[in-house]
Formats: C-alpha cells, sequence, structure tokens
C-alpha cells in the first residue's frame, strides 16, 4: 500500500450522516490539536498498543531519512490511553491531509474515564504501507530518533512532547518512556 492514504480514507462512508463523530489521539494528537473539535477527553482503546514503528517521510523526517513517529499494533489484553476528540465532518480534511503518511481511518469502540464508551474513529498506519519500519529495539529507535528531523522539528521533540503528556494525562507506557530514557543517555 502507498504511504498516502488521502484518497482511501476518502472513502470510508462508515460515517456519513452523521453531525459529529470521536477521534481517538494517541500520538501527536495527544498534544497538538491544531483542529476545531467540539469535545476533548481522556480516553482509552482495548487491544492495541502504541509503538514507534511507523517511519515519517513528510513530519518527523524526510523521504531520504524518515523519523519514527508512533501507531498502534493489535496486542490482546493491551489498552493504550490517549485523548478523544469530538470533531464534525468537516475537520476529516485536514486530519487526512495530517496523517497522510501512511494512517488509515479505522472505526473503532472507544473508552472515557466515567465508563462511557461511544463508537468512533482512529488513524492507524499498518504493517502493509511503504513507510512502515517496523519493531526495533528501544535503544535503536531512540538512535533513530536522535538522527532524525523534518519538516516539523526534531523527531526527539515528537518523542518528549509524547512523554509528557501521557504523563500529564498520570498515563504510563513502558515503550515510550524505555525510548525516552534512552534518548536521555545519548545526550
Amino acid at each position: 500500500m502507498t504511504a498516502n492514504t488521502i484518497a482511501i480514507n476518502q472513502q470510508m462512508d462508515k460515517f456519513d450522516g452523521h453531525h459529529s463523530v470521536w477521534l481517538f489521539g494517541y500520538g501527536s494528537l495527544i498534544y497538538k490539536a491544531d483542529f476545531p473539535y467540539l469535545q476533548r477527553r481522556p480516553a482509552s482503546i482495548a487491544g492495541w498498543t502504541r509503538r514507534f514503528w511507523q517511519g515519517s517521510h513528510d513530519h518527523r523526517g524526510t523521504p531520504e531519512a524518515p523519523g519514527r513517529v508512533v501507531t498502534l499494533i493489535e496486542e490482546a489484553g493491551a489498552v493504550c490511553h490517549g485523548m478523544a476528540y469530538l470533531i464534525t465532518p468537516e475537520v476529516f480534511a485536514h486530519l487526512d491531509h495530517r496523517e497522510k503518511n501512511g494512517y488509515l481511518r479505522l472505526a473503532i469502540p472507544i473508552a472515557f474515564e466515567d465508563g462511557d464508551q461511544q463508537e468512533g474513529l482512529v488513524y492507524i498506519a499498518t504493517p502493509d504501507n511503504t513507510a512502515f519500519l517496523g519493531a526495533a529495539s528501544e535503544a535503536d529507535i531512540a538512535a533513530h530518533i536522535a538522527r532524525s528531523a523534518g519538516p516539523s522539528g526534531p523527531n526527539s521533540d515528537y518523542l518528549n512532547h509524547l512523554a509528557s503528556a501521557l504523563r500529564e494525562l498520570g498515563r504510563h507506557d513502558q515503550h515510550v518512556f524505555e525510548i525516552e530514557r534512552h534518548l536521555a543517555a545519548l545526550k
């Protein structure tokens, strides 16, 4: 699958006719909401884990030297914490462009801290997209992040902002925090 997923995402009609849709953010969408939203609430999704396995050719790296950003990988029993935004369908044009480097919209149940659950969507970069980098040790990922930068800035900023946002939510993510620890040791 091509890394440019805009046209594929525009074909998703699951939420056509809805006036608003919940969007789950687990990476930069936690701390960088550069789009209008109606509500913002801490939330989680079950059966998925956050991993720095997706290449970033357009934000935190370049086509010649991609950075590493997070995607979700299915894992039984896992819970991924993040932030949910209630958005209007007009926001999809911006989000499809922002997430165009391999991310596809997926309908998913989103759980809120008050016990409420709503069907919403999440952008996930699957292993079959050409920008997918795959698994590596946290130390290797940190070294990769340390040397990467793109139009949105240093890859290390992405990691550090994500780690900080997770702490603000009171959530521990072993993968993210181990990479952060390895990156700090490199400096």
